[in-house]
């Protein structure tokens, strides 16, 4: 995976584990923070996958595919060792020519598993329409649709009972995706209601359980 591999910033974290046992199988998880205020549990969520992960044999190794919006929520240095941040400028900055790599269609060549969370409302509907305008969107436009995908909503809980939310959960369903369904608590803005993302253990179960129904499959 050259293009991850030569990121400036991200060069060492992009390798595996060298010393696991030799029980453990790898895997790479894809984790996408859009501009949910529940990006705040990017950190949180990442390490409960690498150590619920570890608890099943399987050495996870995580990037993260940010939006630029994501980025008022959390910071690398609060990242797990290891984990990768890429941001839209990072698609950009290592094509240089025609025959460069293409980091969003190297990171679905090297994911095993897509996860988003928080998948916040306007990401949800450009991914249901087949927009993609960042990096998160063009991977998840690009992705292998027999891999499997997890997407955990978080939003208001006005805009979680809209009518469009209803519309596109459901496409969200029939195109394959594991909706992980919001919580019903305190929002960040005040309200109370449905719309808050499920906490990241819940998350995380779920994707490592996607992680083990795909080694069945194979």
């Amino acid at each position: 995976m050259s293009a991850i591999a030569n990121s400036d910033t991200n060069a060492a974290s992009a390798s595996p584990p060298t010393s696991n046992p030799s029980s453990f199988r790898t895997k790479h998880v894809l984790l996408g923070a859009t501009g949910s205020v529940a990006s705040i549990k990017i950190p949180q969520l990442a390490q409960n996958i690498l150590t619920l992960g570890h608890h099943h044999n399987l050495s996870i190794t995580i990037s993260i595919a940010a939006s630029a919006s994501s980025l008022h929520f959390f910071r690398q240095s609060q990242l797990p060792p290891k984990v990768t941040l890429y941001t839209d400028k990072d698609e950009w900055s290592q094509w240089q020519k025609i025959g460069d790599p293409v980091l969003h269609i190297e990171l679905r060549k090297w994911a095993d598993l897509v996860v988003v969370a928080p998948l916040d409302a306007n990401t949800m509907a450009k991914v249901v329409g087949g927009f993609c305008d960042n990096l998160l969107t063009c991977v998840l436009r690009a992705w292998d649709m027999r891999r499997p995908r997890v997407v955990a909503p978080a939003m208001n809980h006005m805009m979680w009972e809209h009518s469009v939310t209803n519309v596109q959960v459901r496409q969200l369903r029939e195109m394959g995706f594991v909706v992980v369904d919001p919580v019903e608590k305190a929002l960040a803005c005040g309200d109370y209601g449905m719309g808050a993302m499920a906490e990241p253990e819940h998350i995380a179960k779920v994707v490592v359980e996607q992680l083990l129904l795909q080694e069945t499959d194979q």
